[in-house]
């Protein structure tokens, strides 16, 4: 019986640790509050930084936005174990009045618990002051 146990063991260690081979990532912040900001201000731009936290290298596949309102800018370069980069988040107030809430789905070669590929949500928000 205790041999079971240790064979047990021993397959649930090979698992986890197979597990945490390859890339991961992590996002320092997730989330970012422009606040106040004016419509006729021009666009606000804000980075969200993310660290390789795997033992592969990390790569962003797609970036992708809920608006036309907001756009970013990435490195598609692979990344390694350890280093860090920023997506960049730029959001566009002209003709957009009012509180935002937008949405930015990051895309990597993370191998997620269910066998897809992991993604990120990042989240934007604010108040658009109208111009006068």
């Amino acid at each position: 019986m205790t041999r079971f146990f240790a064979n047990l063991l021993l397959m649930v260690c090979c698992a986890l640790s197979a597990a945490a081979a390859g890339p991961d990532i992590a996002f320092k912040e997730t989330t970012h509050d422009f606040g106040n900001i004016r419509e006729n201000g021009g666009p606000v731009t804000c980075a969200f930084t993310y660290t390789n936290t795997g033992s592969a290298p990390l790569a962003i596949i797609t970036v992708s936005t809920t608006c036309g309102c907001t756009s970013t800018k990435f490195s598609p370069r692979p990344l390694a174990p350890g280093k860090s980069e920023t997506v960049q988040v730029t959001f566009n107030p002209n003709g957009r009045s009012g509180e935002f809430n937008s949405l930015i789905t990051v895309r990597t070669n993370v191998q997620g618990a269910n066998g897809k590929k992991k993604k990120e949500i990042l989240k934007i928000s604010g108040n658009v002051i109208p111009k006068k």
